[in-house]
């Protein structure tokens, strides 16, 4: 087992903290860690596992873990035993701690209601351990309005916040390839938190002011929960004519209907190896958060006055696949899945 035990001699406004970790109960080492060389990580659900696993992976300081889910914790410092001595990993308990620990902080989380949780309320909050050293980087989706209060309130206790949502999946983040989509009040802001975000990504785009980077990503997944309905009603047509699934696949991949949702996660079974539609649609991005996001969209769409179709049309079809048992936690892919299952009972 291994454990991490955090010891705090010093004052909660330290710049120090001293840490003693146990592995396997023989092995020991107590180091004196700098707040400012450290990074903290919050949410290590299927993308942010593989976010910060790169993110470890690639820098040189002390990072500091949490998650409501501690087996998640266990499960990442375990894969990285053979660097700890080099590259502490220590647990803590509530977002406070990683503020107190740490000065540079990257969260990724489901939804609104979480990020104001762990960014506002109660006395475990993040806003309640910042200071003037802090800077903060939320990679989750939400609600652009939930974004800049959050942001806002963070940067009037003197700390920095930013919002950099993400995009490419679950593959993006294990190759860390995904694209960061920044908002960010000052140039400055953003070339600081390039300096972590190339580490988990290939393409970090300044998108402008505080929650342009939510205005982006609401964007990019309405387009994308529409092309992969396409996509999917395009396979199931061809393949209940009677034409070969991977030769069809082959043919739209090098045509006109070519786009991510057919070449790089495609949803019929087999065409890829290594995507959740050739993993019973276990893993990647689920039908839930697809249809979270979409609502987001659609939220947006009322509140500027904007016609959106096809984007409405795709949030009623990914709701209604998040309330279906059996498919709430499946790849959002797996509207290929329910679509064949409705031809099949037609």
């Amino acid at each position: 087992m291994f454990r991490v035990d955090i010891f705090r001699p010093f004052s909660k406004n330290s710049k120090f903290f001293l840490a003693k970790t146990i592995i396997q109960n023989k092995h020991y080492y107590s180091t004196q860690i700098s707040r400012n060389d450290t990074v903290g990580f919050i949410g290590l659900g299927q993308m942010g596992f593989k976010m910060a696993n790169n993110l470890y992976q690639k820098m040189n300081s002390p990072l500091i873990i949490h998650d409501i889910n501690k087996a998640a914790m266990e499960k990442f410092t375990l894969l990285h035993k053979s660097t700890l001595s080099q590259k502490p990993i220590f647990h803590v308990n509530s977002p406070i701690e990683v503020a107190r620990k740490a000065s540079i902080i990257i969260t990724m989380l489901p939804s609104s209601p979480h990020v104001k949780k762990v960014y506002l309320e109660g006395q475990d909050s993040l806003i309640n351990g910042v200071d003037e050293n802090s800077f903060l980087i939320d990679s989750s989706t939400v609600d652009q309005s939930v974004s800049k209060l959050v942001s806002n309130q963070i940067i009037d206790k003197g700390a920095r916040a930013i919002d950099a949502p993400v995009s490419g999946g679950i593959v993006g983040a294990e190759a860390a390839t995904l694209t960061f989509m920044v908002g960010a009040s000052t140039s400055e802001d953003f070339n600081k938190a390039k300096e972590y975000l190339s580490h988990m990504g290939k393409n970090i785009v300044y998108c402008g002011k505080l929650g342009t980077g939510q205005i982006a990503k609401i964007c990019n997944n309405m387009l994308l929960a529409i092309s992969m309905v396409g996509v999917a009603e395009t396979m199931n047509l061809g393949v209940q004519l009677g034409m070969d699934a991977k030769l069809l696949a082959n043919i739209l991949n090098t045509s006109t209907g070519r786009c991510w949702s057919s070449e790089v996660y495609n949803p019929y079974p087999g065409i890829l190896p290594n995507v959740p539609s050739s993993k019973n649609y276990e893993g990647g991005f689920s039908n839930t958060l697809m249809a979270k996001d979409t609502r987001l969209a659609v939220k947006a769409a009322i509140d500027s006055n904007s016609t959106i179709i096809l984007g409405a049309i795709a949030q009623q079809l990914y709701n209604q696949l998040s309330k279906t048992a059996g498919y709430e936690k499946c790849d959002f892919s797996s509207i290929y899945k329910w679509l064949n299952d409705l031809s099949r009972v037609s």
